[in-house]
């Protein structure tokens, strides 16, 4: 197979840790694995909740080491790591442990009356032995997220978080093993050597976040062993600005959102980060007054805004801004320090719909409004191109709103805020087409690793003959009258009460 994550060469910097301790292979990782699994023991609630509780414990035990590998990783402050992967594990793993009992209950399922006496339910149960490849943008979170999902559905899990971020790679491998069942949940660090021998192996379950080259190796990996893939991708996710109205208020608050949304959330390194504005040309000076003035008032210390993730991708965005249409197109910022790996804040007014910087995805501190006549045209932008994970629109339109949901296809549509959504436990996170495919966070993330097995009992008070050979006509009108009506309304007609 192909490789299923970039190679140290490709990103710079030092080779990843060891993938295993002395004397382990992944082979007999995933065997250890699949025998904690064969054993029975995670499919009862008290391991699922112990697991979860360990989660916690490395939660808040382990937070101040958490914050030095985010540092580390991506200059994180840690207002900005407890925000989007610390506080939102705690809330989730929460959340599980305290309705997980709820979620693993059969559920009744109505059954119709042609087959009483009969009763029906659909029973939860774990799919068994689950990868998940995380991402180095939101290392910890992308990392644990799925894992809570994972154990409160009673699998065994291998994780692989990335190397392209190394410290929290560590950080993962030197403490989950302490605070979870380490025969069952195992974090295995590597390149991409590491990430093509584990597909090799028969999974349960595969969860995949990253880009969407290296998902068409994972999947095509997986199909080998028809192993079912879920994927979190991103793509380009737009923001529908529209007029706000006279409140100068609200305006503000919308600025604030698309700035928190585009360049507080790892400097744009996120799948669901703002990649552009869409705006109309009459609002166009207002809009940007309005976001520089945000910028300045929220990054006047630099130390408040991630780093690039590393000299490779600081180079791409770097080469998104040398095209000279492109340059000629920045309104604000644009400075680079290669050095330090960081870029200033950069709005770019209508570059070239053709340049790389509108047609690949930024995830970078890079942001390009694109003006329209009318808000509405915004639609057809959006449909022009691929789907992406969210779409984002400002606006007391209700009819806009209305055409926004219908027109467009979509992961989400967040309406005045970006980037929130993902923090709502009630709300599942995942892609469509291109964005990627299967869907997580709370009980979307137990359902994501569970299988609804099918139960039916029935009795033996009734036997209907028609079923069976021999056949002739009468057989066959009396199934068109089972099937047409149900077993209430087929008995008066046998009874010829009913026509």
């Amino acid at each position: 197979m192909g490789r299923v994550a970039p190679s140290v060469e490709e990103v710079g910097g030092e080779p990843p840790p060891p993938a295993l301790g002395p004397g382990e292979t992944v082979s007999g990782t995933v065997a250890e694995l699949r025998a904690a699994y064969e054993s029975g023991r995670t499919r009862s609630l008290e391991w699922r909740q112990s697991q979860l509780r360990g989660l916690l414990r490395l939660l808040a035990e382990e937070e101040a080491a958490a914050f030095r590998a985010l540092r580390e990783d991506l200059g994180k402050h840690q207002a900005e790591a407890y925000r989007d992967e610390i506080g939102v594990l705690v809330k989730s793993a929460n959340a599980a442990l305290r309705e997980v009992g709820k979620w693993m209950a059969p559920e009744k399922v109505w059954v119709p009356l042609i087959a009483f006496p009969a009763r029906a339910q659909l029973e939860p149960q774990p799919l068994g032995v689950i990868l998940v490849f995380s991402c180095w943008n939101v290392p910890l979170g992308l990392s644990l997220e799925p894992l809570v999902g994972a154990l409160a559905a009673g699998n065994a899990v291998a994780l692989k978080p990335s190397e392209l971020a190394p410290a929290t790679a560590k950080f993962l491998g030197d403490n989950v093993g302490k605070y979870m069942d380490a025969t069952a949940v195992k974090v295995i660090q590597g390149g991409p050597e590491v990430g093509e021998q584990l597909m090799e192996h028969r999974w349960d379950k595969v969860l995949f976040t990253g880009s969407p080259r290296i998902a068409r190796v994972v999947m095509a990996a997986a199909a080998k062993h028809l192993t079912p893939v879920a994927l979190e991708l991103g793509g380009k996710c737009p923001c529908i600005f529209d007029t706000i109205g006279g409140s100068a208020r609200d305006l503000q608050t919308a600025v604030n959102r698309v700035v928190g949304g585009k360049w507080s959330s790892c400097a744009g390194q996120a799948c669901l980060a703002i990649d552009y504005v869409l705006v109309e040309e009459r609002f166009v000076p207002v809009l940007i007054k309005a976001l520089k003035s945000t910028l300045k008032k929220f990054f006047a210390d630099s130390d408040h805004m991630a780093r690039i993730v590393n000299a490779r991708h600081f180079q791409r965005l770097s080469d998104l801004l040398k095209d000279k249409s492109v340059a000629a197109s920045v309104l604000h910022g644009g400075t680079l320090d290669a050095k330090n790996l960081c870029i200033e804040p950069t709005i770019l007014l209508n570059p070239p719909l053709d340049s790389a910087i509108m047609t690949e995805e930024i995830f970078g501190p890079l942001l390009p409004i694109i003006t329209v006549k009318k808000i509405e045209d915004s639609i057809a932008f959006v449909r022009a191109r691929p789907r992406p994970l969210a779409v984002y629109a400002f606006t007391k339109n209700a009819a806009l709103r209305r055409r926004i949901v219908e027109e467009t296809s979509s992961g989400s549509v967040t309406f005045n805020d970006a980037v929130v959504q993902y923090g709502i436990d009630s709300l599942p996170f995942g892609g469509v087409g291109e964005s990627g495919f299967g869907q997580y966070h709370g009980k979307y993330s137990f359902e994501m690793f569970s299988h609804k097995k099918a139960v039916l009992t029935r009795g033996y008070l009734i036997e209907l003959t028609a079923r069976y050979p021999p056949w002739d006509d009468s057989k066959i009108s009396m199934m068109r009258q089972l099937y047409r009506y149900n077993y209430v309304g087929f008995v008066l007609t046998f009874l010829g009460l009913k026509k």
